[in-house]
């Protein structure tokens, strides 16, 4: 795929309530529906620092696998998918707690189980953990790790169930339910992601109230952007000689900027195309080890906006 066929914006003057995210542009319909339109954007170091060609459609459509899939345990905003890198769902009033699920002591953030543990602490998010414990190693049960949403640009915090509820961020009711949907989802996500010689590790996931007040999942569902996955075959050897599981390495762009700038400071430099098309690559192979169907790039004589047009012009 060229790159002059990546999706770098998709600005839509016809229709109304623009929103532009980090990678997504979001249109809200008068009549309750929110338009969702998935860039090729890359976003890192607080900027978007490139865009990958076919992402915004894998991602998508990756996410349209899960969502298909897990529709009969947890309700869902989608509405409809009128293009590979759109979906149309309801407008939801997200909830202020972000739902990340673990089954091994991974991460690399502040928040994360592993990052915790290793600073000491062993009461962590309401749970107790045992000493020696390894990097990566598998929890005995699948654990909820909530945060606050930080909406304003700020940190997120690691939370207990019970500070959740006690704080009013979510009432009893409301996290009981989150709870058991996000427990359920990633045990369906483990089950079909072993059949695919994967592991899913850990996940977030994002719930909001519709007009009714009924929960329901937003957002994205068990994509290579908001889940780890880890290739099941090669994980015992490489856990037990203490080495990183074998992943989806999407970090070619990052990992070349970090090398070379302070990506937080100073101009970035031009990224090879190379880069981008190894990147490329690694979202289509994770599309097609996720799903277990071949990726089928869109076709290459139109223009990716010019097509997205038309297939909402009956949302104008």
């Amino acid at each position: 795929m060229p790159l002059h066929q990546a999706l770098d914006e998709a600005f839509i003057p016809e229709l109304p309530n623009y929103y532009r995210g980090k990678v997504r542009e979001n249109y809200d319909l008068p009549d309750g529906r929110r338009i969702l339109i998935s860039t090729d954007r890359l976003s890192a170091f607080d900027r978007a620092i490139a865009t990958i060609p076919l992402k915004g459609q894998v991602l998508t459509q990756v996410a349209r696998f899960w969502f298909e899939n897990t529709a009969d345990i947890c309700p869902n905003h989608v509405l409809e998918y009128p293009d590979p890198n759109v979906v149309v769902g309801k407008r939801l009033d997200i909830l202020p707690v972000e739902v990340i699920v673990r089954g091994y002591l991974a991460g690399t953030t502040g928040t994360s189980v592993l990052t915790l543990y290793k600073e000491g602490r062993r009461e962590i998010y309401g749970m107790r953990f045992p000493d020696g414990m390894r990097d990566n190693e598998k929890l005995p049960e699948a654990i909820i790790t909530p945060t606050s949403k930080a909406f304003d640009g700020g940190h997120d915090e690691p939370l207990s169930a019970q500070e959740i509820v006690d704080s009013g961020l979510l009432t009893r009711k409301q996290w009981d339910t989150v709870a058991g949907h996000a427990l359920a989802l990633f045990a369906r996500g483990q089950k079909l992601a072993a059949e695919r010689g994967l592991i899913l590790a850990d996940t977030k996931y994002e719930f909001g109230t519709d007009k009714d007040g009924d929960i329901l999942l937003a957002d994205e569902i068990h994509t290579p952007d908001s889940s780890r996955y880890w290739f099941a075959g090669s994980y015992p050897e490489r856990f037990a000689a203490g080495g990183k599981p074998e992943s989806f390495d999407k970090d070619f762009v990052r990992n070349w900027v970090v090398a070379r700038c302070d990506p937080y400071k100073e101009e970035l430099p031009p990224i090879p195309d190379e880069l981008i098309a190894q990147t490329t690559a690694v979202y289509v192979k994770a599309f097609e080890t996720i799903t277990g169907t071949t990726f089928v790039p869109p076709p290459a004589d139109e223009a990716p906006l010019a097509r997205i047009r038309r297939n909402l012009a009956g949302y104008f």
